[in-house]
């Protein structure tokens, strides 16, 4: 019952607390998208001048990336709000698990 949004008994007052909250939520969505196509040009110029070695452009292009899944997941995909901490956990339970095995094959492998 978290989800459902507060109800005064007075039908303008409720109207107005949801545009105000639609308006908020669009605007976090504009600004995180304007800055997802930033960090996007970011790492095609780091690609595109031959200054940047791969042993920099590679680590630094998946360090934007891992940026650009966090602003996926808490502003496009709602995982900010209340009433999606289950869905969290088995998300980051899920991400845990995967850097464990990636972790796990690089060192079998490496040593």
């Amino acid at each position: 019952m978290t989800n459902q949004p507060l109800n005064s008994g007075n039908p303008s007052v409720d109207l107005e607390y949801r545009r105000k909250k639609s308006a908020e939520e669009m605007r976090y969505q504009i600004i995180s998208f304007a800055l997802m196509i930033f960090l996007t040009l970011i790492a095609f110029a780091c690609v595109a001048i031959k200054g940047f070695s791969s042993w920099f452009t590679v680590p630094f292009i998946l360090l934007l990336a891992a940026v650009q899944v966090v602003f996926q997941l808490f502003y496009f995909m709602h995982m900010s709000h209340k009433g999606h901490e289950a869905p969290q956990m088995f998300l980051f339970s899920g991400v845990f698990v995967a850097i464990l095995t990636i972790l796990t094959f690089v060192t079998i492998i490496w040593w």
